[in-house]
């Protein structure tokens, strides 16, 4: 049996990855105590049932503490993915503001914003036990797009590698393990005939592979990348984010991060995410 079990944040769109899995053919549940895992995978199991998705969440309340601990049961004989979708505190805040819903964690005495910090404490052991997405400004689209790539891979088969582009005016991605900045190297946005093109275009990345400095970085992270994967591997890790970040998400970044990931498809299974083009719409 293939098991997704997904988590997270309240209004961090669980309910677009679940709605994807549905339409993947997965049985899925909504809302599951924790404790009752156990006893629906044994029921589908016998039912012949061989694609599973589940939601778990702060809904749960205390049984929630009890998933940790499940997980090590539940691989037995399943194949487990864990999801755990994040966003920062400020892009929770305006999609509650903005549909009106009450946080699962809220009352008349409790204000939003302490309900989110509550949220983070209940669900902080759990946050390192799957791959993190944030979804702080990913339209649904991208969203729904990123987690079809995800459920596709065999987790059994080893780590998979993803390269990420991202603009620092953003914020830096929370679902990122290692971050490099490449905002010291030159910026094609200056040069008004490539302002509008991104690092997928073919004159920024001449313009930026002129230059030495590009170069040189591009090969000190992919060795970084390179020497430690290894070690990465061996602690088990199914996912391993590299973040790579410039001003605006849209030329430096996003050239390294295609670069790195062409570089990397012979060695690992790999993934490429450009944040802050998908963010608008490019």
């Amino acid at each position: 049996m293939r098991l997704v079990l997904i988590s997270g944040m309240s209004g961090s769109g669980k309910s677009v990855a679940l709605n994807v899995l549905e339409d993947a053919g997965f049985f899925c549940v909504d809302n599951l105590p924790a404790p009752l895992l156990p006893q629906l995978v044994g029921h589908l199991r016998e039912a012949g049932t061989s694609r599973v998705a589940v939601a778990v969440d702060v809904r749960s309340g205390k049984s929630m503490s009890a998933l940790p601990p499940m997980m090590g049961v539940l691989r037995n004989g399943t194949q487990l993915q864990t999801l755990f979708l994040d966003a920062r505190d400020d892009a929770l805040i305006a999609r509650f503001s903005e549909t009106r819903r009450r946080h699962p964690l809220g009352d008349d005495e409790t204000s939003l914003g302490e309900a989110i910090r509550h949220e983070r404490e209940m669900l902080a052991p759990i946050v390192a036990l799957g791959h993190r997405i944030d979804t702080s400004d990913l339209p649904s689209a991208v969203l729904r797009k990123w987690v079809r790539e995800l459920v596709q891979i065999d987790e059994t088969s080893g780590l998979t590698l993803m390269f990420e582009s991202f603009g620092f005016k953003h914020g830096i991605p929370l679902d990122a393990d290692l971050v490099f900045d490449v905002r010291c190297l030159p910026n094609p946005y200056y040069d008004t005939s490539l302002r509008p093109q991104t690092g997928c275009d073919q004159p920024v990345i001449d313009y930026l592979e002129r230059s030495p400095e590009v170069l040189r970085m591009r090969d000190d992270i992919a060795r970084f990348v390179r020497d430690w994967l290894p070690c990465y591997i061996k602690d088990s890790r199914s996912y391993l984010t590299v973040a790579i970040g410039c001003t605006g998400g849209q030329h430096r970044s996003v050239y390294m991060a295609q670069w790195l990931a062409e570089h990397f498809r012979s060695a690992a299974r790999v993934l490429l995410r450009h944040r802050s083009l998908a963010a608008s719409g490019k």
